[in-house]
């Protein structure tokens, strides 16, 4: 009988253990999530190469007024779930959402070179999808919310923000950029920055398919004028 409760007591922990252990990778990349089990934190770590990808959605604000908070928040999670099914073809951290805004990163948390194409490719896969998506939107007289997506190239520092609904997050002048790089663009366009469209130039094999218009030198708030490509 002793035997038996040990035995069920060890199982029921084995099972709680695995579920709070998925909890945490839901929440954290896996190395750092193993750290911080094994440490009780993390230390941050600068990345020199990391391409970042910002979208967000035209004119939300006054959509979302004509929806309820139902529709608003099930459409939204719609999308972003989509999103998430796309980067995870890549080697690509989702960040965080923010409101009707979606950050994720490729390059870490383990550094390598394509992150450039690997962001690139999943913004043109996120870019059809919701083509599609409006399409269907449209035949069905059903909200439609045209994307923004900016994507920019450079190094960064990435951990972990806070002890309260802790988060995974990354800062430096290459997000501030990023961003700038989806407001500076045009509803239903990929816009990269000139450092980006450097990284991609040197994956000839794989930029022979991708079509590039050049933009020229945009003036962007609180920064100095970058080039950028659609």
């Amino acid at each position: 009988l002793f035997s038996l409760v040990v035995y069920r007591q060890r199982n029921r922990i084995s099972k709680e253990k695995k579920r709070s252990d998925e909890l945490l990778l839901n929440i954290l990349p896996s190395e750092t999530a193993e750290e911080l089990k094994l440490t009780g934190h993390a230390e941050p770590k600068q990345f020199d190469r990391v391409t970042v990808l910002f979208t967000d959605f035209k004119g939300f604000t006054q959509i979302a007024e004509k929806m309820s908070a139902k529709e608003l928040v099930g459409e939204l999670d719609f999308i972003f779930k989509k999103f998430d099914e796309i980067i995870s073809g890549y080697p690509i951290e989702k960040i965080k959402t923010i409101g009707d805004a979606y950050m994720c990163a490729g390059g870490l948390p383990t550094a390598n070179t394509t992150n450039a194409m690997d962001v690139t490719l999943a913004a043109l896969e996120i870019q059809d999808f919701m083509q599609s998506h409006n399409a269907r939107q449209t035949s069905e007289n059903k909200p439609v919310f045209e994307i923004r997506i900016g994507i920019h190239t450079g190094p960064i520092v990435a951990g972990i923000v806070g002890i309260k609904k802790f988060a995974y997050d990354i800062c430096g002048d290459t997000v501030n950029t990023a961003s700038r790089m989806e407001s500076s663009g045009d509803a239903g366009k990929v816009n990269i920055s000139g450092t980006t469209h450097k990284y991609l130039a040197e994956i000839k094999e794989q930029t022979i398919s991708l079509k590039f218009s050049y933009r020229g030198k945009v003036q962007v708030k609180n920064k100095k004028d970058i080039e950028m490509f659609f």
